[in-house]
């Protein structure tokens, strides 16, 4: 097995934690709304980030903790509003793992940081960025989708 630094273990501890939270938030719009893009593509993501995270806690050795956020995450009160918080979260999210990426040098933890940093920033902001500035309901936020996990 093998050993990681404390300063490893809290963000791996506090990357998985954003992830469920994330995870949780988008399967609540979803709850409220139905099965919305981008909320249902990028809880879809936020499981694989979660799964990516898992792996790394497997190979270092450590207990998987549970997912504490679904029902205790902030409700929106419409799409719109849903579309800018998301747009916040994930800001958020890319300065949050800025200052993850300073906790480690092994390049496994770098990697799968970078990833999620990346998707991010690239796709899950671009995308509630649309949403925000759709203009009707036909583009960006409301085109229905079947099929919800539910990780961890």
């Amino acid at each position: 097995m093998k050993i990681i630094t404390e300063c490893e273990f809290d963000a791996l501890n506090e990357a998985l934690d954003d992830e469920y939270r994330a995870w949780a938030t988008y399967d609540q719009v979803s709850a409220d709304f139905g099965d919305v893009r981008p909320f249902s593509n990028i809880r879809d993501a936020e499981a694989r980030h979660i799964d990516a995270l898992c792996t790394l806690f497997a190979r270092y050795g450590l207990t998987i903790p549970d997912n504490p956020w679904p029902g205790q995450v902030d409700r929106c009160p419409d799409l719109q509003a849903a579309c800018n918080a998301g747009i916040a979260a994930e800001i958020a999210n890319g300065e949050m793992y800025d200052r993850l990426l300073q906790a480690t040098q092994r390049p496994d933890i770098l990697a799968v940081l970078r990833n999620l940093q990346q998707a991010s920033q690239q796709r899950h902001l671009r995308a509630f960025r649309r949403c925000a500035h759709a203009a009707d309901s036909e583009r960006g936020c409301v085109r229905r989708r079947r099929g919800r996990g539910n990780p961890v």
